[in-house]
């Protein structure tokens, strides 16, 4: 049975991730800080383990990561998820303190729990596993006042290659998806904030899901670099 470990599981994408992928026969670890929203997720799921921890916390991702491959027995897949818009300003708007908050989530924990995985991956037996970032569609093209988002998803861009490059001697895959306007709690507040702007194209994030489900059932030897998926007629090709 391959397992997954999902970081920002307890809503959203990660959620919806997690309830797919234990449908499809996996063992899943369910990683994020509200511990009651993770246990209704796992609905008390037999090959669910939740395992409540801020992926800021280096001690707490490492004994999050021990649990679970101590339960699961090996982590195949890692779907780094656990991430934050923040508050939408002008960058000359926004407190320090806020910009160093969501790159400590977006850049750091993405980083603690990659580091996590790829060193019991590179231990393992038999080694190796994959890597699935969740970027964002703002890596490449940016909504305004967004700025300490978007400048964390480029980081994972970055973070992204190294990996798949770091990976290739030890049968780590790492790729990354980005998503565009799937429908989460996340994209409503946005939407009522007016971030997304007037009436968005939107798509289920049950979409994204199955997109997320592709990559960690490819085989060792073929892996998806970057996917791009995104409700079809949202404004990102050609938005200026």
């Amino acid at each position: 049975m391959k397992s997954i470990l999902i970081t920002g599981a307890s809503s959203g994408i990660g959620a919806t991730c997690a309830r797919l992928f234990l449908d499809e026969g996996w063992r899943v670890g369910l990683l994020a800080r509200r511990a009651a929203e993770l246990e209704a997720v796992a609905d008390g799921h037999e090959n669910a383990l939740c395992l409540p921890a801020d992926v800021t916390d280096e001690a707490a991702v490492d004994a999050a990561f021990d649990a679970f491959t101590g339960w699961a027995g090996r982590i195949d897949v890692l779907f780094n998820n656990a991430g934050a818009f923040g508050t939408a300003r002008y960058i000359d708007e926004m407190p320090v303190t806020d910009f160093r908050a969501i790159v400590d989530l977006n850049v750091t924990g993405m980083f603690l729990a990659a580091r996590a995985a790829f060193g019991r991956m590179r231990r393992q037996d038999p080694q190796g596993g994959r890597i699935i970032n969740n970027g964002s569609i703002s890596a490449h093209v940016p909504r305004a006042k967004s700025v300490a988002y978007t400048t964390t998803k480029h980081a994972v861009t970055g973070l992204t290659r190294t990996l798949s490059l770091d990976g290739r001697d030890f049968d780590i895959a790492c790729g990354q998806i980005d998503i565009g306007n799937a429908r989460t709690p996340l994209l409503d507040e946005a939407i009522r904030s007016g971030r997304a702007g007037d009436q968005p194209q939107t798509m289920h994030v049950d979409h994204a899901a199955r997109a997320v489900l592709n990559m960690a059932t490819l085989p060792p030897e073929a892996n998806v670099q970057f996917m791009t998926i995104m409700a079809t007629k949202m404004p990102y090709i050609g938005r200026g």
